[in-house]
């Protein structure tokens, strides 16, 4: 049977609507596709992209996900297709972006600077990610991404970069539990990690690797002292003004919050979640110095758009920075999780409102 002839029934269950012809048409066109693999001429391969891309664009979410389920391993696919369903909904997208042959670096990397969290969450877990993606997931930043990079013991991890991630520990504390347990962690790099993980992990590094466990201990106790510092009260007068211009410039997004969070400038987070949410400054300060409720921070969080996946690493970086506040250990910080929802931010913003009116 001649492609063309194939080609042209597919192409018209494409454009069809009904699901049942949907389901037929993944069915028979990936069907053909594996029998003849590289034995397509390049009219023909390009006519049967055209019918894969017209599927994608047209078909409901859970059709393309078996689409990407049954190409992920595929060296045959044509790229334009791998790179869309890389770019779905990450429900699609995930067997894509972990396996596929076709994915390459530049692929990846356009991910990271481009696609949502999740995606670039996925992209960082990806067997076997070269050094080049490596350094990508590590020059942006994002603690959640570089968490699940350091927990890709696959990854080809240079001891650059490993002298990077292990810096990158100091602000964001999810890091400490799969650092510690790399097997590219070495003792030198063990010895830097140890001053900014909690205790548990810290007799997790003695166990493994041959450090001075005391002389550690009092680095720590002499920067504890060093950092001695007054009750903050809430942002200065300079820290809101910074925060207004920015708001101003339209240069004031979710984002700006973590970035200031690992530089430790917890009067501009402070100043910039109340710009962002319409809040009251003195509000975002009572939540920030909660002893028991850090899902008031969450609230807050959830009202400016930051993703669930995002908050235990904004928790700690404010407890870090904020003598162990809000308080309410592990158990409310899993509690607080509960303010991602399912809801909208608005509704977030009007529970945050009416929480702390009680506090």
């Amino acid at each position: 049977m001649a492609t063309q002839g194939v080609a042209e029934p597919l192409l018209k269950l494409a454009k069809s609507r009904d699901p049942t012809d949907r389901e037929q048409l993944l069915s028979r066109l990936v069907d053909l596709c594996e029998s003849r693999q590289g034995a397509l001429a390049s009219r023909a391969a390009a006519e049967v992209e055209a019918v894969f891309l017209t599927l994608v664009a047209e078909a409901e979410r859970d059709i393309r996900a078996r689409l990407a389920e049954r190409l992920a391993l595929a060296d045959w696919a044509p790229p334009r297709l791998i790179e869309t369903l890389a770019r779905d909904d990450i429900e699609v997208a995930r067997p894509i972006i972990a396996v596929s042959p076709l994915l390459k670096d530049e692929s990846l990397i356009r991910l990271l600077t481009e696609a949502t969290l999740a995606h670039r969450v996925e992209v960082a877990q990806r067997p076997r990610l070269s050094a080049a993606v490596v350094e990508a997931v590590i020059d942006q930043g994002e603690p959640a991404v570089l968490t699940a990079l350091a927990g890709n013991a696959t990854a080809d991890m240079t001891s650059a970069s490993m002298k990077r991630l292990v810096e990158h520990a100091k602000t964001i504390a999810a890091l400490g539990q799969p650092l510690a347990q790399h097997p590219r962690l070495t003792t030198e790099l063990a010895e830097g990690l140890y001053l900014w993980v909690g205790q548990a992990l810290r007799s997790a590094i003695i166990a493994r690797f041959d450090v001075d466990a005391a002389k550690l201990d009092a680095a720590i106790a002499a920067s504890l002292v060093g950092e001695a510092r007054p009750k903050r009260t809430g942002p200065t007068t300079s820290e809101l003004k910074l925060v207004t211009k920015l708001a101003a410039a339209g240069q004031l997004k979710s984002g700006y919050l973590v970035k200031v969070l690992k530089e430790h400038q917890l009067g501009l987070f402070e100043a910039a979640l109340a710009k962002l949410g319409g809040f009251r400054v003195e509000d975002v300060h009572r939540a920030l110095v909660s002893p028991e409720r850090p899902e008031l921070l969450a609230l807050a969080c959830a009202a400016v758009g930051i993703d669930r996946s995002v908050f235990p690493t904004i928790l700690q970086m404010v407890r870090q920075c904020n003598d162990d506040l809000p308080g309410g250990g592990e158990e409310g910080a899993r509690r607080a999780v509960s303010a991602f929802g399912p809801f909208s931010p608005d509704i977030a913003a009007s529970a945050f409102r009416q929480a702390i009116a009680t506090v």
